[in-house]
């Protein structure tokens, strides 16, 4: 036993320190709270879906990957949103060509002799009405497609069904609650530009939200996977919200 050089300073309660050195390697554990975990894994999520859809070029792409700008008012505070999808922008061509046909029609009127007999502040005042109505009709389009999207969040899927401005419906779903996922391209125009409808089958009060017209099909239902996969293992380890 090591003994104190000066005894008589050494009270009764007090601890002899031993001279002899002893090497001891300090390990140092860090301790990970669950907010930085939780940051951890929805980083590794967005890198998987960046691997699948890549990233989002422009803020009227047919698919927003995580996007920064975009939000919706049923979102909760912390809910993430990983991915927001609208109809293929070819499904606009149609409307886009109607409203064209819209805009030279006026010009076509100098053909018809009945429309040069009418007064000409009369016939201006009709031209007026046509091309309001004309920009009425593409502006009401171009919401619809603009504002009918279907959102993945970290916690439910969401279907918003925009069809005018007075009819608007909203369907959601947690991921937990996706049973099967199942997608359908069918014609030519969803064949050659790679879009077509997804059916979630859930076990929520909604039984099935459907995507109608979306981009790469295949590649959100790989998202949604994804998803399943990471809530799965959530559940597992405790970690459910």
């Amino acid at each position: 036993m090591a003994r104190s050089k000066d005894l008589d300073t050494v009270a009764p309660d007090d601890l002899i320190i031993s001279e002899e050195k002893i090497d001891e390697k300090v390990v140092v554990k860090k301790n990970i709270t669950p907010k930085k975990e939780a940051a951890k894994n929805e980083s590794n999520i967005g890198d998987k879906i960046y691997n699948v859809l890549g990233h989002t070029k422009h803020s009227l792409s047919s698919i927003l990957v995580k996007p920064d700008v975009f939000t919706f008012e049923e979102r909760a505070e912390k809910e993430s949103i990983y991915l927001v999808a609208r109809p293929h922008w070819f499904t606009n061509v149609s409307w886009v060509l109607t409203t064209l046909l819209l805009v030279v029609a006026p010009g076509l009127l100098k053909f018809v002799p009945i429309i040069t007999e009418i007064p000409v502040k009369f016939q201006f005042l009709g031209i007026l009405a046509w091309y309001l109505v004309s920009f009425a009709f593409a502006f009401e389009k171009f919401l619809s497609w603009y504002f009918d999207v279907f959102i993945i969040t970290d916690e439910r899927v969401i279907d918003i069904d925009f069809n005018n401005l007075l009819d608007k419906k909203f369907s959601e779903a947690k991921i937990s609650m996706i049973q099967d996922i199942t997608s359908r391209v069918s014609g030519v125009s969803q064949t050659m530009f790679n879009y077509g409808t997804v059916f979630i089958q859930t076990a929520a009060e909604v039984p099935e939200i459907t995507l109608e017209k979306v981009a790469n099909p295949e590649k959100i239902i790989k998202v949604l996977q994804i998803l399943r996969e990471e809530e799965e293992r959530e559940t597992l380890e405790g970690r459910v919200k």
